[in-house]
C-alpha cells in the first residue's frame, strides 16, 4: 500500500506541476500577446505627448507626429555641449511618408530672456546655467518657434553615441555625393583625408569624421547637412534589411546607450521601429533645406558680432505648410 501511496503521489505531483506550467505558459502568452498589441504603432500613438511650448501645440491626428533629431558636440567627461545638428522630422504612419528638414546650426534664433543668437548657443547656454534638461527644452522651443510646429518627442545624441548605433549594426554603405577632405577630423590620423565621391563601407569612426566636416565643403553646412542626410539614409537601409530585421528589437534596446537625452522610451522605439520595418527611404523620405543670408550681426549671448543665417522665412513657411503641417 505504501508504495501505491507513494506513486499516486508522484502523479499528482507531477500533474500539479503539469497544470502550473500550463498556467504559467498561458499567462505568459497572454502577456506577450497584450504587449504586442500595444506596441503596435495603430495602438501605441494613438497620443503623443507635446513637448514644446508654441500658440500651435494641439494634435489632431492619430500616428502624425514631429521628432526632432539633435546632434551634439558633446564630447566624452563633458556635460554641456552645442547643438551642432538640427533636423526635423514629420513622420505620418498613415501614409508611410516621412518628411525631413535641417536646421542650420548658425540660424538665428530668439532666446527668452537673452535676445537673438546662434541655434547653437541656444542649448549651450542654458546646459551651463540650468542643467540639460534646461538645455534640451530650450533647443526643443527655439526649433517650434523657428518652425511654427508642434515638437512630439526629441532625440538627442553626441559623435561618439553616431559611432555606437552604426557600429551596432556593423557599419554601413554610405553614399558621398561629393569629394570629402577631412579637415577638422576627431581621430588625428584622418587629418586631410580625402573620400571621394561613391559608395563607401563605413564604420562609426568614419561617419563621424564624414557628417562633422563642413570647412572644406563648397557649400559648407548645407552640404554637411547632405552628408548627415545621407548617412541617416544608410543607417536606416542597414537597420532595415530583411535579415537584419529580427535584430532590430535588440538593436532598439541598446538605443539608449548611444544617446545623451530623450523623452522616447524604449517602446516608442521599438514600436517606430515595427512601423517603419518596410521602410524605403527612396521614395518614403522627402528631405528640406531652407536657403537663407549670411549676415554679420549681434549675438546677444556673446555679446559680439558674429556670421548668422537669417532663414529665407517665406521658403521656410511654405515647406511647413506644405509637408509639415497636421
Amino acid at each position: 500500500m505504501g508504495e501505491i501511496r507513494k506513486k499516486r503521489r508522484k502523479r499528482n505531483k507531477r500533474k500539479i506541476i503539469g497544470y502550473s506550467v500550463g498556467v504559467l505558459a498561458i499567462i505568459l502568452f497572454a502577456i506577450t500577446g497584450f504587449v504586442y498589441k500595444q506596441l503596435q504603432p495603430q495602438n501605441h500613438f494613438k497620443e503623443v505627448p507635446v513637448v514644446s511650448k508654441t500658440s500651435n501645440n494641439t494634435q489632431s491626428q492619430y500616428g502624425v507626429f514631429n521628432v526632432l533629431l539633435i546632434g551634439s558636440d558633446e564630447r566624452k567627461g563633458q556635460n554641456v555641449g552645442h547643438s551642432d545638428s538640427m533636423m526635423l522630422f514629420h513622420v505620418d504612419l498613415n501614409t508611410n511618408q516621412y518628411q525631413a528638414i535641417s536646421i542650420p546650426r548658425d540660424t538665428r534664433v530668439h532666446l527668452d530672456g537673452y535676445g537673438y543668437t546662434k541655434l547653437t548657443s541656444v542649448q549651450y547656454i542654458k546646459q551651463a546655467t540650468e542643467g540639460a534638461q534646461k538645455g534640451v527644452d530650450a533647443a526643443v522651443n527655439a526649433v517650434s518657434e523657428l518652425t511654427g510646429v508642434p515638437i512630439n518627442y526629441y532625440v538627442e545624441t553626441n559623435y561618439q553615441g553616431l559611432q555606437g548605433m552604426v557600429d551596432a549594426i556593423g557599419g554601413i554603405d554610405m553614399n558621398v555625393p561629393f569629394d570629402v577632405k577631412l579637415t577638422h577630423p576627431w581621430y588625428p590620423e584622418n587629418k586631410n583625408k580625402v573620400v571621394n565621391a561613391g559608395v563607401h563601407s563605413v564604420d562609426g569612426k568614419m561617419v563621424t569624421e564624414l557628417v562633422h566636416e563642413r570647412y572644406s565643403l563648397k557649400n559648407g553646412e548645407y552640404d554637411r547637412q547632405k552628408l548627415q542626410e545621407e548617412a541617416l539614409i544608410g543607417i536606416a537601409k542597414t537597420a532595415l534589411k530583411p535579415s537584419n530585421v529580427t535584430k532590430l528589437p535588440g538593436v532598439i534596446k541598446q538605443v539608449p546607450n548611444f544617446l545623451i537625452a530623450s523623452n522616447m522610451n524604449t517602446s516608442d522605439m521599438i514600436s517606430l521601429g515595427v512601423a517603419i520595418k518596410d521602410f524605403n527611404p527612396d521614395t518614403q523620405l522627402h528631405y528640406y533645406q531652407v536657403g537663407g543670408e549670411w549676415k554679420t550681426m549681434y549675438d546677444d549671448i556673446l555679446k559680439n558680432n558674429n556670421d548668422q543665417l537669417v532663414m529665407d522665412k517665406a521658403q521656410l513657411e511654405e515647406i511647413i505648410d506644405q509637408h509639415f503641417k497636421q
